[in-house]
């Protein structure tokens, strides 16, 4: 319902909001339900199992650390799918696109000469992961508004294409002998939680959440208060009404999947910048692809995907907790658990909403 002046009434607003809001919440509830009848298969008290869970995670510095550092990663692949989502394109390419965004970085790195001031070096070594996440990412969207080819099969291929060239590069020329990986960075790096706060001592944690939490900001701004976000969400709702409308559906495509390749590039500061200070090969490997999940639970808003990242990331950490009481494997099934539920009970919630709507009407 609209209002005179074209603005939502505050039920409408109300009711959005909640179908929003709701679906994850639902499907974390399920989640729990599910995963007592599991614990309790094992033999073990669910309350202690989520009590030792949340201990080794949110209730210390170290698996605090730990889960700040793994859901780094997973928001920006996150954002990189809620990115393309919101255009209406499927993109599963984030796990090539992460790792290039990474390669470049390191090859940043490498290339400026020692003592490069931070200031300098930090900024160019994030661009060339966007820059190298970008293009890999701007590929299959060209592919898509000029031949009209599935986004999803390119990036599917390219995941391959890409991840062997890069494997061969490193192996052929840039590995340090023994191993897998490039030298150590000349400049570049982040810091360490651990640098300023020593109670993080032995936690990957580092600065690269911060450029997580930036790269949510930008994306909200982005999608919400410009015009170029204005059409990509014209497009991913309805692109014949958005081309009527005047909007370049290709170069929107183009521009949606350039801009979600260079956020997945950005998840590749976390190891290289910030943990390692090198690129190794399988360096996050399914990360990208556990970005889907992160952006389905988050409901492809930057905001929802921050939450989503840290709930994985909580669930990955803690299942080292539990590993004595039950077996690791079950934190996998419940992040199954989760994803499935918040598909299924998206259109569910919707229906209850809309007949309680109708009810009160």
């Amino acid at each position: 319902m609209t209002g005179p002046a074209g603005a939502q009434s505050p039920r409408a607003d109300a009711a959005r909001w909640l179908e929003g809001v709701l679906p994850p919440f639902v499907a974390l509830l399920i989640a729990l339900l599910v995963g007592d009848v599991l614990i309790l298969v094992f033999g073990q008290a669910p309350g202690s199992v989520y009590r030792l869970l949340l201990d080794g995670t949110w209730g210390n510095a170290y698996g605090f650390g730990q889960v700040l550092y793994k859901a780094t990663t997973l928001a920006c692949t996150g954002l990189a799918f809620a990115a393309a989502a919101r255009a209406g394109l499927f993109n599963v390419g984030a796990e090539s696109q992460l790792a290039v965004g990474g390669f470049a970085a390191a090859l940043a790195g490498l290339a400026l000469p020692l003592g490069t001031p931070g200031l300098l070096a930090v900024p160019v070594c994030v661009l060339a992961s966007m820059v190298g996440g970008g293009l890999v990412g701007a590929l299959p969207g060209w592919l898509r508004a000029r031949f009209g080819a599935s986004e999803v099969i390119v990036t599917i291929m390219l995941n391959f294409v890409v991840l062997a060239a890069l494997n061969y590069v490193v192996a052929a020329h840039l590995h340090v002998p023994e191993t897998l990986h490039t030298p150590d960075m000349h400049a570049g790096t982040l810091p360490r939680l651990s640098d300023v706060w020593a109670v993080f001592h032995g936690s990957a944690a580092n600065a690269a959440f911060v450029v997580a939490l930036l790269a949510a900001a930008a994306l909200w701004w982005i999608l919400f208060r410009t015009r170029a976000g204005y059409e990509l969400r014209a497009v991913g709702l309805q692109p014949e009404a958005a081309e009527y409308g005047g909007v370049h559906v290709g170069r929107v495509w183009v521009g949606a999947m350039a801009l979600s390749g260079a956020l997945a590039g950005l998840g590749g500061l976390n190891y290289v910048l910030g943990y390692k200070h090198y690129y190794e090969e399988g360096f996050a490997t399914g990360s990208g692809f556990l970005g889907i999940a992160v952006a389905l639970v988050g409901r492809n808003h930057p905001a929802g995907v921050l939450l989503a990242a840290l709930l994985f990331a909580t669930l990955s950490q803690g299942g080292l907790a539990v590993n004595a009481l039950v077996p690791k494997q079950m934190v996998d099934v419940l992040q199954a658990v989760v994803i499935l539920a918040v598909v299924t009970s998206v259109p569910e919630v919707r229906r209850v909403l809309r007949s309680a709507s109708r009810v009160r009407a």
